[in-house]
């Protein structure tokens, strides 16, 4: 028993890492930009990891300073988690 819990835990203190570096990056367009509540509204493709379908919709942002050089109408790459019951962005940058 004593083994399974200390490779359980090693599990997810090593995996968390790794399914973060392997985050899904998805396109998306800059609609609206809120500082104050740190969020930013996209128009995006499909997201695989989460099966959502295309659409536009706000996200929150997981550092404000994400939202840094960011404008309207920007493309963009970004990545999204669930957090909390939320999703959150927690990557974008602009698309080459």
């Amino acid at each position: 028993m004593r083994k399974f819990l200390v490779g359980s835990l090693l599990g997810l203190l090593l995996g968390g890492p790794l399914l973060a570096a392997q985050a899904e990056w998805t396109r998306g367009v800059v609609v609206k930009i809120d500082p104050a509540r740190s969020e930013v509204t996209l128009r995006h493709a499909h997201i695989k990891s989460i099966n959502m379908e295309a659409m536009t919709m706000p996200f929150k942002v997981q550092d404000g300073a994400l939202l840094s050089g960011l404008k309207t109408g920007d493309k963009v790459r970004f990545t999204v988690a669930m957090k909390d019951d939320e999703l959150l962005v927690t990557g974008i940058k602009a698309a080459k």
